[in-house]
């Protein structure tokens, strides 16, 4: 019988840290009014992003993510919930798709076959997608949502 020679996983908090660091940014470029508006609408390439604000509170605002393609049914829709720490000037994803509460690191195999970084490559991809919108994205027309005294 062969010895595996299998290593732990090991998360590396300063990447992670890292990333949401610069998607803050990011983000904040795409949507610098966030505090004045409550949703922000672009294309790119043939897909429609918006990005709306669902919660405020003094320290984080939590932001939902749609992009969806028009006539392109095998790409499907883009779903991301996103927690943006204003204090410590971080974003995470807080959903992806219908995944909620993605754990820093699992054990492999698991259940719902998650791999051991989940969490460090939606932040990933999220990093990948929200520069693809900076380098790509146009406004169609101005939809910005301003926010109106109730």
């Amino acid at each position: 019988m062969q010895k595996q020679n299998k290593q732990a996983f090991k998360l590396s908090l300063t990447e992670l840290h890292g990333l949401c660091e610069a998607n803050y940014a990011r983000l904040v470029r795409l949507f610098p009014d966030y505090e004045a508006c409550n949703a922000r609408e672009f294309i790119v390439g043939s897909a429609r992003v918006r990005l709306e604000v669902r919660e405020r509170a003094r320290y984080t605002t939590i932001f939902q993510v749609d992009q969806w393609h028009a006539g392109s049914r095998w790409l499907g829709r883009l779903r991301v919930e996103l927690r943006a720490y204003h204090d410590a000037r971080m974003v995470e994803v807080g959903m992806f798709q219908s995944h909620r509460r993605i754990a820093a690191r699992y054990s492999y195999p698991n259940a719902r076959m998650y791999q051991q970084d989940e969490k460090l490559q939606q932040n990933r991809f999220l990093a990948d997608w929200l520069e693809h919108c900076l380098a790509n994205g146009r406004l169609g027309v101005d939809v910005t949502a301003p926010l109106t005294d109730a």
